[in-house]
């Protein structure tokens, strides 16, 4: 039996209706079936431009989403203008990627969010807290791993667990101890391991053993009497440990 109707089909251009036929064609700059821009076939397009990039501008504006969208890769920056408002968003995300970066506060607000987290992955420092409110928790991820550590307080409280976690681990150390009642033990358990370890005191009481666990590592000894009957046997075993160790009586000497 024939294997034809399994194959894929590969779309290919009627080239004697192109009229690049006596240009790219006869130079072995495209080729039916592999390398064409008139066929819906994101691959043979992309291939086209990639050797012909001359001819992505005369193409910015057609009426096949995924032409344009290929064709804005190779265009000329500065003919990407009337792309701006795209109405599909595949072309807005390219043109966002490609657009001078002092022109993209004006997309912190498109309705695409990877158009936003494109925008939040490349915009300046000084625009890039304008996405700190947006309503998609990945772009305020993206805010959350690029604004500078002094300017992370308005996420201290977001309302998603992962963006609060990259800001405990980015946060100064002395502020951590805002994040102490945080609601998500995964939260606090970084706090307690980026904690001084006169800080951490503040933990050792925390709801989530495996908080009390990390802050009994690192506080002085003497702080740790308050855990000696902790409900969980493994912390129980780290203070009988570190209140029985050597070193433990290094502070009654300081």
């Amino acid at each position: 039996m024939a294997d034809s109707d399994d194959a894929v089909s590969v779309p290919v251009g009627d080239c004697s209706q192109c009229p690049f036929r006596n240009k790219t064609l006869l130079m072995g700059r495209c080729m039916p079936g592999d390398t064409c821009v008139f066929v819906e076939s994101g691959r043979q397009i992309d291939r086209f431009f990639r050797v012909n990039p001359a001819y992505a501008v005369h193409h910015l504006q057609d009426e096949f989403w995924e032409r344009r969208a290929i064709a804005a890769r190779y265009a000329p920056q500065k003919a990407l203008q009337g792309l701006i408002a795209d109405e599909d968003e595949v072309v807005r995300r390219v043109v966002a990627n490609r657009l001078p970066i002092h022109q993209l506060p004006t997309w912190i607000n498109d309705p695409d969010r990877e158009v936003r987290m494109t925008i939040a992955d490349r915009i300046d420092p000084e625009h890039l807290e304008l996405l700190a409110i947006d309503p998609d928790y990945i772009v305020r991820l993206t805010v959350a791993k690029r604004l500078p550590p002094g300017r992370l307080f308005r996420l201290i409280k977001d309302n998603d667990v992962q963006v609060r976690k990259r800001v405990a681990e980015r946060l100064p150390e002395v502020s951590l101890g805002l994040m102490v009642h945080d609601p998500s033990p995964d939260v606090r358990r970084i706090v307690a391991e980026r904690m001084s370890a006169e800080d951490a005191v503040l933990l050792l009481k925390d709801r989530d053993w495996v908080v009390r666990y990390t802050a009994a590592l690192k506080v002085d000894p003497q702080n740790l009497t308050c855990l000696a009957d902790d409900p969980e046997p493994d912390v129980r075993e780290l203070v009988r440990q570190r209140l029985h160790s050597p070193n433990a009586l290094n502070s009654d000497y300081d």
